[in-house]
Order: C-alpha cells, then structure tokens, then sequence
C-alpha cells in the first residue's frame, strides 16, 4: 500500500502519515561542524596542557584556549537562535492559516508545541483538530497521531 500525495493550495498533502518523527537535521551543522567543533576543542586542551606542563607558548594556548570555549558555547546557540526563529514564524503562519481558514484568531490556550504540531494538519482538518487540542489538551504526538491527511513541511530544519 503506498502513501497518495495531492497538492492543496501549494501544499503537499500525504494521505498516509509518516512512519518516523519528522526530525531532519542540517548536515553541514550536525556532521561537519559540531564534530569539527569537538575535535578541534580536544586538541586546545591537549595543546594547552602541553604548553603549561613544558612552559612554552603559555600565551598563545590560553588565547587558543579562550577563542575555543568561545566557540564552544556560541556555535549551539547560534542554532538554538535559529530554531527559535522558526518556531515563531511556523506560530505566526498558522496563526494567519486558521484566521484565513475561520476567521477567527487561534485559541491562545494552545502552546508553542501543540501549534508546531499542528502545522501538519490539512486545511480541511486544521480548524477542528485545533479546537479539539485546545480542548482536551492534547500533546504534540497525539496532534500529530490525530492528523489524517498530512502537510509536508520541507523547510523546517
């Protein structure tokens, strides 16, 4: 039995939901540079170990050293930033989805989560299965088990 796709409104829709969580990840951050990112902060330490232990370029390991705990908190939350970001533009467009399908704003007892979850939802089931989350207060994997005819979402990582 294969899964039937048609297209609502620029929209991909699968009449059969997908069998694994809808996690995709960003190769060049996930496998190029945080692995990169670990190596090369093992090596600093290493390298500033060497340094202290032999008292040579004592300067140069702390400043190497310094630059790669920099790095080693800012390089996750530059990702966490943009996760956010779209987490409050996926808020946004399906806040504007259910105002342009209802006319009504969307119910504002529904949470971050329960919205993001949401966004795989047809238009024709959308506005029922939100009251309903609204509701019965529904977590995001029983939104999602909810949902019989799924939107596609290839743009968020």
């Amino acid at each position: 039995m294969g899964t039937t796709f048609t297209v609502e409104k620029g929209c991909v829709i699968m009449a059969t939901p997908p069998k694994k969580k809808s996690i995709r990840y960003d190769w060049p951050y996930h496998f190029v540079a945080l692995p990169l990112l670990l190596v090369t902060f093992v090596l600093t330490v290493i390298y500033w170990v060497e340094a202290i232990r032999y008292d040579e370029h004592v300067l140069l390991s702390w400043l190497l050293l310094i630059l790669m705990v920099c790095l080693f908190f800012a390089i996750p939350r530059i990702r966490v930033y943009a996760t956010k970001t779209q987490d409050r533009i996926v808020r946004i467009e399906e806040q504007f989805r259910y105002f342009r399908l209802t006319g009504k704003e969307l119910d504002p007892r529904l949470s971050k989560a329960q919205i993001i979850a949401l966004r795989y939802a047809s238009d024709a089931e959308f506005p029922a299965l939100s009251e309903r989350a609204a509701n019965e207060n529904l977590s995001s994997s029983d939104i999602e088990n909810a949902i019989t005819n799924w939107r596609v979402d290839h743009m968020r990582i």
